[in-house]
């Protein structure tokens, strides 16, 4: 990939930014908040201004997905009876100042996968341009992710480190899996080294578990609602069991949705092979138990109540969590007030999960 300096790409960047802010519709929330402009809020713990870092929250390059053609529609979800559409972006910030968000990392659904090396350079290159000039107009309320072509480790490679030093991004999103293949699969190995060399965070969005599209048919979105949180536990348990994680020690992983269904039941993953040897590939010898590697990945708080939230904590270490929004679709429009009702947890920690931890793991400074 010919590497283009931050000045130069702000040309061929400038078409799509202006439509880079994506959702179902504006949200009563926002549409309040851009009429009436209230102040902005401010999340106070123990009396002292606290900054929020969303880590968990969506956008869409609507000239980027065009270039899928007649399959640009698959990009796009359809929520509230509304299929998605570029929002102002004083409505992004009016949905944000009314939670109490400060500022977001944004990120984008790798819907890419499955196509081919040109098209899928053209797609990341357009995205990830196009995110820094976002980022780069407003850096008090955006950080970035960038978009990979994952399914050509090499190439992907290449835009990780192009995207983290000539375009200033945070690190990279990434889906649960490339079409199927886990991320513990050794051709992967050459990005999860890069990432750990770079020191940067790779957020893992899972895209369902389509292999079970056939059970997910009928009522309650089960696709998303189970599927999504599923994806995630299978990439967690493979980067775990696979030894991924020894071979990668310092690399940093934060899975959306609370880390799936892994964090709530993870105990079970300590007796697996002691009950079934046979089921476990013995050349496989892990440094630590199961457990004690979710105490190195990062979880965000999309997990809709304080005793959810309290559970994982118990689980992974309040040092681990960070705020998820999801935004703008909305799960969870109170993330904030969710954190700041969780009990148990002391002041330092609250303001490490509001955004002392994503700040440090972004490299976002006062």
């Amino acid at each position: 990939m010919k590497n283009n300096t931050r000045r130069e790409f702000i040309k061929t960047a400038s078409a799509a930014a202006g439509a880079v802010f994506t959702g179902c519709c504006l949200t009563t929330a926002a549409k309040a908040a851009v009429e009436a402009k209230p102040a902005r809020r401010k999340v106070m713990v123990a009396g002292r201004h606290v900054r929020t870092i969303d880590v968990h929250a969506h956008v869409i390059i609507p000239a980027a997905a065009a270039l899928l053609g007649a399959d640009k529609e698959s990009v796009f979800v359809t929520v509230k009876g509304s299929r998605e559409q570029a929002l102002p972006i004083e409505a992004r910030f009016a949905d944000m100042d009314k939670q109490g968000i400060d500022m977001e990392a944004l990120s984008i659904n790798p819907y890419w996968y499955s196509r081919g090396r040109d098209l899928t350079a053209e797609i990341c290159k357009l995205q990830n341009e196009a995110l820094a000039e976002i980022c780069a107009k407003h850096p008090d309320r955006f950080v970035a992710f960038a978009s990979l072509p994952l399914q050509f480790p090499e190439l992907a490679v290449e835009y990780l480190e192009h995207g983290v030093k000539k375009l200033g991004l945070r690190g990279a999103a990434i889906g649960g899996s490339v079409s199927g293949v886990d991320f513990s699969d050794a051709k992967f190995h050459p990005v999860w080294a890069k990432a750990e060399e770079l020191g940067v965070l790779l957020f893992i969005h899972p895209q369902s578990t389509p292999e079970l599209n056939k059970r997910f048919k009928g009522n309650g979105w089960l696709a998303n609602t189970i599927g999504n949180p599923l994806d995630t536990t299978i990439a967690l348990s493979h980067l775990i069991f696979d030894g991924t994680l020894d071979k990668f020690p310092r690399l940093k992983v934060c899975a959306a949705h609370g880390g799936g269904y892994l964090p709530s039941y993870a105990p079970r993953s300590n007796h697996s092979c002691f009950v079934s040897p046979d089921g476990c590939d013995p050349s496989i010898v892990l440094k630590k138990q199961p457990t004690e590697y979710l105490k190195q990945l990062y979880f965000d708080s999309l997990v809709f109540t304080p005793e959810a939230l309290r559970h994982i904590i118990n689980q992974v270490g309040a040092s681990q969590i960070v705020i998820g929004t999801d935004h703008p679709i909305p799960w969870q429009e109170k993330s904030v007030d969710h954190i700041l009702a969780t009990p148990g947890l002391s002041d330092a920690q609250r303001i490490a999960i509001l955004g002392g931890t994503a700040a440090r793991l972004l490299g976002i400074h006062s």
